[in-house]
């Protein structure tokens, strides 16, 4: 399945990360390294995870994506990867569909002054966020996982991940965490990256970005 996952990333420039392109991509993330770990008891339980955003990859599409959240707000490269903007959160979901608009891959991210697509988006008012929809509030997995968690809470809720090693982004150190839930079943062919901040100064690090993604289409 981590084979699945490398060749789903590797493509082609068609199927790309917001603002990065695969190849890029993995330029800059190196490939997690598994590690030994004591597992506690309660990261033993594992969860499987089928949505992010409300959306399952391989099997929604982009007609329910625009229900949700109306149209995009931006669009990068050859216009493939759509994107929606929460100024007031300063987050950023993006979808990559494939050509029939099935959904192939969700990602929230944190959004960075690297990572924000030009576009006539402007930063929200006060008073626009106090009002803000709340659709962008559903950025979230299915088991409750959001942009800004403390990163222990990931392994709370899906258990010790398969691959776990140092990641860069856009010069940031980052942690990257890969679930393949391909123990759940055959309907289950998801895989999730998130990644974190590193722990400093005792403190857990934090998401950051969290990827859905349905690597057998």
């Amino acid at each position: 399945m981590r084979r699945a996952w490398t060749q789903f990333w590797r493509a082609g420039s068609a199927l790309l990360l917001a603002y990065v392109p695969v190849y890029a991509l993995a330029q800059r993330i190196e490939s997690p390294r598994k590690t030994e770990t004591n597992v506690s008891t309660a990261a033993t339980q594992r969860n499987d995870e089928l949505t992010l955003a409300g959306l399952r990859p391989g099997r929604d599409d982009m007609a329910k994506a625009e229900r949700l959240f109306r149209k995009p707000s931006a669009t990068k490269y050859d216009g493939t990867n759509k994107i929606w903007q929460d100024p007031c959160r300063h987050q950023l979901l993006s979808i990559i569909p494939d050509p029939t608009g099935t959904i192939l891959e969700v990602r929230v991210a944190q959004a960075t002054p690297n990572s924000r697509p030009n576009s006539n988006a402007t930063s929200a008012s006060p008073e626009g966020c106090a009002s803000a929809t709340e659709s962008h509030a559903r950025w979230i997995t299915g088991h409750g996982l959001v942009i800004g968690d403390a990163c222990p809470r990931v392994i709370a809720l899906y258990g010790q991940p398969g691959s776990r090693g140092p990641s860069t982004k856009d010069g940031q150190q980052l942690e990257l965490l890969y679930y393949a839930f391909d123990w759940a079943g055959p309907d289950v062919p998801q895989v999730m990256a998130v990644l974190c901040t590193p722990e400093k100064d005792a403190k857990p690090g934090r998401v950051v970005e969290i990827t859905l993604a349905a690597p057998s289409l």
